[in-house]
C-alpha cells in the first residue's frame, strides 16, 4: 500500500503496559456442561480472528456482543484503566495510524452523502497481552475486537505476525482489511445495526442467532471492501490479492478443518472462506454502503 503520504489519525490510545484482560471470572462452560479440549481450540482459533470474543462464542456474555464483539451487556459499565493518547515508535504503531487514518478521511467524505449524516470517528486501543474494554475483558488471543459500549476498535499489534505465520495471509493490505473490518463494526453501531441484531438475536435460538451474526460480519467485510474501493489510489498490485487470501484464511469453514474439526456451518458466525471473500469482493467493485446489505440478501 502507497501509505507515505497517508495522514496518522489522532485517535490512537496507548494501553500497552497495563497487564489488563485474561478471562478471570468468566466460567468456560457452554450449554451448562463442561467442554472438551478440541472446542477450546476451535474456539481460539475462530477467536483469534477479525475480532470475535470467546465470551462470545461460550455464550458466557449474556447476550451482550454480537457481530465479533463479545463481553457484558452493553451498558453495563466496565472499569477500566486511564487512556493515554499513543506514542507513535515504531512501523506496525505507523501503519495502524495510517490506516485508520484513512478510514477516516474516507468516511468522513462518504457518510454524509450516502448515508445523510456525519460520520463520528472510534479510538483504537492498542494493548498488549490484555485489556479491559468496555465489553469486558480481553485476551491478544481473541484477535482485534470492536466493543459498541465504548465504541473503540481494540488492537494487539502481534495479531498481524499471526496473521502472517499462522494463517498464510501476510502483506499490507491484509492487515490493513482487518482494522477496516473492524471499523465496519463501528459503522454497523452508528446505524443502528448492530442493536437491531442484539435485540433480534435475544428472541431466537443458537443457530439462528449465528445466522444473523454471519450476516453481519460478512456486512462489515463488504464495508470494508467500500473503504478500499474508494482508497484505490493507495492500492499496489498485488494488494487485493492479499485482502482476499487473507479472508479465504479466516473463514470459518476453513479455520474448521484446520483445526481438525467436522465442518458445521451452524456454528458458523463469520461465513465461509467463500461468502467473506464474496462480500469484500462486493464492496470494492460497488463502492456503496447500500450494496452491502447482506441481511437483505438471500443468498449469501
Amino acid at each position: 500500500m502507497r501509505l507515505d503520504d497517508e495522514q496518522e489519525s489522532s485517535n490512537i490510545v496507548d494501553r500497552r503496559g497495563e497487564g489488563g484482560g485474561g478471562m478471570g471470572g468468566f466460567p468456560m462452560r457452554l450449554g451448562g456442561g463442561g467442554m472438551g479440549i478440541g472446542t477450546l481450540i476451535i474456539i481460539g482459533v475462530l477467536a483469534l480472528v477479525m475480532g470475535v470474543n470467546p465470551l462470545e462464542l461460550l455464550g458466557a456474555a449474556g447476550g451482550g456482543g454480537v457481530g465479533g464483539v463479545g463481553g457484558p451487556r452493553v451498558g453495563q459499565p466496565q472499569v477500566t484503566a486511564p487512556a493515554r493518547p499513543a506514542t507513535l515508535s515504531g512501523e506496525h504503531d505507523r501503519f495502524i495510524a495510517k490506516v485508520l487514518g484513512s478510514t477516516e478521511r474516507t468516511w468522513a467524505a462518504q457518510f454524509p452523502e450516502q448515508v445523510g449524516q456525519a460520520y463520528p470517528k472510534p479510538k483504537l486501543v492498542l494493548f498488549e497481552g490484555g485489556v479491559n474494554s468496555g465489553c469486558g475483558p480481553a485476551s491478544s488471543g481473541m484477535g482485534p475486537f470492536y466493543c459498541p459500549a465504548d465504541r473503540n476498535v481494540y488492537l494487539d499489534a502481534s495479531f498481524f505476525d499471526e496473521l502472517s505465520r499462522r494463517f498464510g495471509a501476510p502483506g499490507d493490505f491484509a492487515a490493513a482489511y482487518v482494522i477496516a473490518h473492524e471499523v465496519g463494526h463501528h459503522l454497523q453501531t452508528v446505524l443502528g445495526i448492530s442493536e437491531q441484531v442484539q435485540n433480534a438475536r435475544r428472541s431466537r435460538g443458537q443457530a439462528d442467532g449465528n445466522a444473523l451474526s454471519v450476516r453481519q460480519e460478512l456486512q462489515a467485510d463488504c464495508f470494508a471492501g467500500v473503504w478500499a474501493h474508494h482508497n484505490q489510489d493507495l492500492l499496489e498490485p498485488g494488494d487485493i490479492e492479499e485482502g482476499l487470501r487473507a479472508a479465504q484464511a479466516i473463514g470459518d469453514d476453513t479455520l474448521q478443518r484446520q483445526a481438525g474439526a467436522r465442518v458445521n456451518p451452524e456454528s458458523f458466525t463469520h461465513g465461509t472462506s467463500d461468502q467473506r471473500m464474496r462480500w469484500l469482493q462486493r464492496g470494492l467493485q460497488s463502492g456503496r454502503l447500500a450494496d452491502c446489505d447482506t441481511f437483505a440478501a438471500r443468498s449469501l
